[in-house]
C-alpha cells in the first residue's frame, strides 16, 4: 500500500500541473469569446457564463497554482508564510464557493426563463444577472473570512511563521463545528439539491408544455414540422443540463466523502490509505469541474465553436497576412 500511495502522490503532482496548464487558457478563451456577445446567447445568459468562467479561472489560480502547485514544486517560497497561505486558503474557499453558486444562479435563471414566462421579462435581464452575481460574490466572500482564523503556523523560523495547519479547536469547539457544517451544507449539499430541483421542474414543465403545444397544433407522432420555440428551448436545456450534469458528476465523490465521515463520525485526519486516496480523488475531480465548461460550450453551441476557431486561428491568419504583405 505504501507503494500505491507513493504512486498516487506523483500522479497528484502531475495532475495539478496539467490542470493549470489546460485550465487557465481555456477559461481565458471562454471569457474572451463569451464577452464579445457573438455566440447567439442572450446578454443575461452570457453574463452568467462569463461569471462562471471567471470563477473557475480564479479557482485554478488560487487552489491549483498558489495553494497546491506552489506546495508541491516550490516549497519554502514566500507563499508558505502563514499570513500569506492563510489568505490563499480563504481565497481558495471563496472562489470555489463562487464557482458552485454561480452554477446554481445560472440554473435558476434558466428555470425562470423556461418555466416562468410572466417573471421572465423582469428577472431574465442583464441588470438582474449583474445584481444577483454581485450579491452572491459579496456574501460568499464575507462567509469565508472566518477561515483565515482557523489555521496556525506549523513552525516559526527567525520569528517568521511558516505553513498553515488547522487549529485543533477547529475540530472541537462548538462554534467552529457549526461553522464547518454550515460551510459544507452551503457547498455543495444545498447547491446539489437546488440544481436537481430546478432541473427536475424544468424537465417537467418542458414535457407538459410540449404535450400541450402538440395537441393545440394537431401534431401527430409522424409529423416532423419544426417548432422554433421548442427548438430554442431544446438548445437552452441541452446547455443547462450538460453544465449542471457535469458539475454533479465531478462533485459526487467529494459529496460522498462528506456524507461518509459525517454519518460514521470518522475524522478525515485519521483516514486509512484507501479512504485518503478516495478523498483526494474527490478533490481532484472537484477541481476538474473548473475546466469542463469551455469544452461543454464547444460541444453544445455551434456559434461558440465558430468563434473559438476564429480566435484560435486569428494569430495564424494575422502572421500569414503580414508575411504576404511584406513579400509584396
Amino acid at each position: 500500500m505504501a507503494k500505491m500511495l507513493e504512486i498516487f502522490y506523483v500522479i497528484r503532482k502531475l495532475y495539478y500541473l496539467i490542470l493549470a496548464v489546460i485550465g487557465v487558457p481555456v477559461n481565458l478563451l471562454a471569457i474572451f469569446i463569451l464577452s464579445r456577445g457573438k455566440c447567439g446567447l442572450t446578454s443575461c445568459t452570457t453574463r452568467y457564463l462569463v461569471a462562471m468562467a471567471m470563477a473557475d479561472l480564479l479557482v485554478i489560480t488560487t487552489d491549483a497554482i498558489l495553494y497546491r502547485i506552489s506546495y508541491y514544486y516550490f516549497p519554502g517560497s514566500f507563499l508558505d508564510i502563514t499570513p500569506v497561505c492563510s489568505v490563499i486558503y480563504v481565497l481558495s474557499r471563496a472562489t470555489t464557493d463562487c464557482s458552485v453558486w454561480f452554477t446554481v444562479t445560472f440554473s435558476f435563471d434558466r428555470f425562470m426563463a423556461i418555466c416562468c414566462q410572466k417573471l421572465k421579462v423582469t428577472y431574465c435581464t442583464k441588470e438582474t444577472a449583474a445584481l444577483v452575481l454581485a450579491t452572491t460574490l459579496i456574501l460568499l466572500c464575507l462567509k469565508n473570512i472566518p477561515f483565515y482564523f482557523t489555521v496556525e503556523p506549523v513552525r516559526i523560523i527567525d520569528n517568521v511563521p511558516w505553513d498553515c495547519d488547522d487549529k485543533p479547536s477547529y475540530f472541537t469547539e462548538p462554534g467552529w463545528l457549526g461553522f464547518k457544517w454550515l460551510h459544507k451544507v452551503l457547498t455543495p449539499m444545498l447547491p446539489f439539491t437546488l440544481i436537481l430541483l430546478f432541473n427536475a421542474m424544468t424537465v417537467r414543465h418542458i414535457i407538459v408544455a410540449s404535450h400541450v403545444r402538440n395537441r393545440l397544433k394537431g401534431l401527430s407522432k409522424e409529423d416532423n414540422r419544426s417548432d422554433p420555440e421548442m427548438e430554442s428551448r431544446r438548445k437552452s436545456v441541452v446547455l443547462l443540463f450538460t453544465i449542471s450534469g457535469s458539475f454533479i458528476l465531478l462533485w459526487l465523490m467529494y459529496v460522498v466523502d462528506f456524507l461518509y465521515y459525517n454519518i460514521t463520525g470518522t475524522d478525515p485526519r485519521y483516514y486509512n490509505d484507501y479512504f485518503y486516496i478516495f478523498q483526494h480523488v474527490g478533490i481532484m475531480l472537484r477541481n476538474l469541474s473548473c475546466c469542463t465548461n469551455t469544452f461543454i460550450y464547444g460541444a453544445t453551441q455551434s456559434k461558440f465553436r465558430e468563434q473559438f476557431m476564429r480566435t484560435v486561428n486569428y494569430p495564424v491568419t494575422s502572421v500569414t497576412k503580414l508575411i504576404q504583405n511584406k513579400r509584396k
